[in-house]
């Protein structure tokens, strides 16, 4: 069992900046185009419990701005459980993070997102 308590700073800003996009993409009413950046967020961060939880943080708030009860209600479960699972080491790696995939499901991971976490692999 792997202990991940802390993001590696490099990772971080890859994680920081898929958020950044998100939110600059919600402002500009982009809607699918701030989804895509905070699925990649969670890809990103799921390791972690800190980011795990936040990039489930902003998707409840994503999923709140839409009006979506679905959405709402698959992100407040997945609060309740993502960073404890990530603090444990058991994540689907690749996981988009959205209430429309099984939360244990493991998923492809877009390869330019491989390339960034392999570089921060412990």
């Amino acid at each position: 069992m792997k202990i991940n308590l802390q993001i590696p700073a490099g990772l971080k800003r890859y994680f920081d900046h898929e958020l950044e996009l998100a939110a600059n993409a919600l402002h500009s009413g982009r809607l699918a185009k701030a989804w895509y950046h905070l699925e990649r967020a969670h890809i990103l961060g799921q390791a972690y419990p800190a980011e795990h939880t936040y990039a489930h943080w902003k998707m409840l708030q994503f999923g709140i701005r839409i009006k979506s009860k679905a959405e709402v209600r698959g992100q407040l479960l997945r609060l309740l459980v993502g960073g404890v699972k990530s603090f444990v080491g058991v994540i689907p790696t690749g996981n988009t993070g959205g209430a429309n995939v099984d939360p244990l499901q493991p998923m492809e991971i877009p390869e330019d997102l491989k390339l960034i976490l392999s570089r921060f692999k412990k």
